[in-house]
Order: structure tokens, then C-alpha cells, then sequence
């Protein structure tokens, strides 16, 4: 998504990255298919904690997760920057942003389970986490390497889309086994 903006006598490029569809499904979808039979089971078991509350929690969960894959990544010729929406609080998930000028390199790293992600590191040493679950990060590493001058040949985002896709067939198969769980725990309980 690209977005031109006009200020005085000169026009601004502002290219816009949110995080992929196919990811905000997934991990929502995810996160949904292993919460909604909690409310039913705790019926069902009697559980200390009353299923109005477990509704509650849930919904409160969903919307924090949903503002965390509202994640943005906004590009212009003045620097980089990831934002959230405004509703979502700041101390779930911080933004942030650094200038193209203070941008010193881009230094890979490896995860605890083998994979690489990339830090911004400014002139101070601060490292910025390099946003790779993106719609167009082919792109927008290319906008990096065009405002920066560093050599992003090498950068590839940490997980492919099949990844995810398989990610969410799972989860699909989960929801089945919710109904299952849900119609059982529906049954016992009337």
C-alpha cells in the first residue's frame, strides 16, 4: 500500500506495511480455536472459575491479540517506523521509530530456535527489531537498502507464507475437534 502526501511544494513517498493476512488469520484463528472451549469445559467440570469470566478473558485476549497484529510498518524519506492503533495501549506492544540518519547497520542475529532475524543498530548501538511478517517485505527491504545504502541482498523474512498456511490447516483441524469438545461438553452439561 502506498500513500502519496503533499507538503509544502513537495511530494513525500509514505509506503505502508501491515502485517499479512494470511498471519493475522492464522495466529487470530489460532488463538480462538484454543480458547473457545474453555467456557464449556469449566461448565461442564464444575472448575473453580465461572465460565462468564473465562468469556471475559477471552474476549479481552482476542482484542489484545488483534491489536498486535495490527502492526504497522510506515517507510518515508525521513526514517522508519512501526506503530500501533491508537486504542491499542502502549504497554502491551511499543512502537517505534528511527531517522534514515542515524541508521549505522543492519545486523542479523539468530533466534533460541534457529531462525535469523535483523536489528537496525542507530549510532548509539540500540537495536530496532527489523519487522518480517509484513505484506510487500521484499519491497520494503528494498526501500531500506535505497534509504540506507546498506546491502539488504541477504535479508529474507523469518518464515514463509507456507509456513503459516500449514499453521492454519492445523488449526482448521483443531476447530473440528472444538465442535466435537463443545457438543460433548454441551451435551453432558444439559
Amino acid at each position: 500500500m502506498n500513500q502519496l502526501t503533499s507538503q509544502t511544494n513537495t511530494t513525500e513517498e509514505v509506503s505502508i506495511f501491515p502485517i499479512s493476512p494470511l498471519i493475522r488469520v492464522t495466529l487470530l484463528s489460532l488463538y480462538i480455536a484454543l480458547t473457545i472451549p474453555l467456557p464449556f469445559l469449566a461448565h461442564v467440570t464444575d472448575a473453580p472459575v465461572p465460565p462468564v469470566l473465562l468469556w471475559v478473558g477471552i474476549a479481552i485476549g482476542a482484542i489484545a491479540v488483534y491489536g498486535a497484529l495490527s502492526e504497522r510498518v510506515i517507510l518515508d524519506n525521513h526514517g522508519i517506523q512501526v506503530t500501533y492503533p491508537k486504542w491499542f495501549p502502549q504497554f502491551i506492544r511499543k512502537g517505534w521509530s528511527l531517522p534514515w540518519t542515524e541508521v549505522k547497520e543492519l545486523k542479523m542475529r539468530t533466534t533460541g530456535q534457529g531462525g535469523i532475524v535483523y536489528y537496525f543498530l542507530n549510532n548509539s548501538g540500540q537495536g530496532f527489531l527489523l519487522p518480517m511478517r509484513v505484506v510487500g517485505f521484499a519491497k520494503m527491504v528494498k526501500l531500506v537498502e535505497a534509504k540506507t545504502g546498506i546491502d539488504t541482498q541477504d535479508v529474507r523474512p523469518l518464515a514463509q507464507p507456507w509456513m503459516y498456511f500449514i499453521l492454519l490447516v492445523c488449526t482448521l483441524i483443531l476447530f473440528l475437534a472444538d465442535v466435537w469438545t463443545i457438543s460433548t461438553a454441551v451435551s453432558l452439561g444439559g
